[in-house]
């Protein structure tokens, strides 16, 4: 199977800035921020948002780990952070790759259910293959790939890159 590489580093870290940047301009007036990564790749997401966004504002940032099983995605949705710490917060749900909607509207739903000040939705990588109504409000890269196509962000130590197989 052929890849290729869609971002690489470099390109990752201008997306993040970019990001992080419009991440400022929608929160400006907000003292704190939760970015809420789902278990994997996202929370490693929201980490480099996170550091990129208090590099560039006062904005504190706070990070919690969403946990869903991508596998079963009924189970109950669990965050490392008590529901009391987020509550009329503005949170924004990161994710590496948008696949097909299903992960993010899982994140969503256990949301929905705390009444919060504002939610957004960021992801890396928005494939336009959703299967539910779930958009991102803050994309780095949209891609138009086939249902057949397989997309994937590497987090490693010392780099990071995006492939498409």
């Amino acid at each position: 199977m052929e890849r290729s590489i869609i971002l690489t580093s470099e390109q990752i870290e201008d997306k993040t800035r970019r990001m992080a940047y419009q991440l400022y301009e929608t929160h400006v007036k907000e003292q704190v921020v939760i970015l809420a990564g789902i278990n994997g790749n996202g929370y490693v997401f929201a980490q480099k948002l996170g550091k990129c966004l208090q590099g560039i504002s006062d904005i504190k940032v706070v990070l919690c780990k969403v946990i869903i099983d991508k596998k079963q995605p009924l189970k109950p949705v669990k965050t490392d952070l008590p529901v009391a710490d987020y509550q009329e917060k503005c949170i924004v749900l990161v994710d590496d790759v948008l696949n097909s909607g299903a992960t993010l509207i899982y994140g969503v739903k256990h949301f929905l259910e705390v009444p919060l000040k504002q939610f957004k939705t960021a992801v890396l990588i928005n494939r336009n293959h959703k299967r539910y109504p779930v958009k991102a409000d803050f994309k780095g890269l949209s891609l138009s790939t086939s249902l057949q196509e397989h997309v994937s962000v590497v987090f490693e130590e010392s780099t990071a890159y995006a492939v498409l197989e």
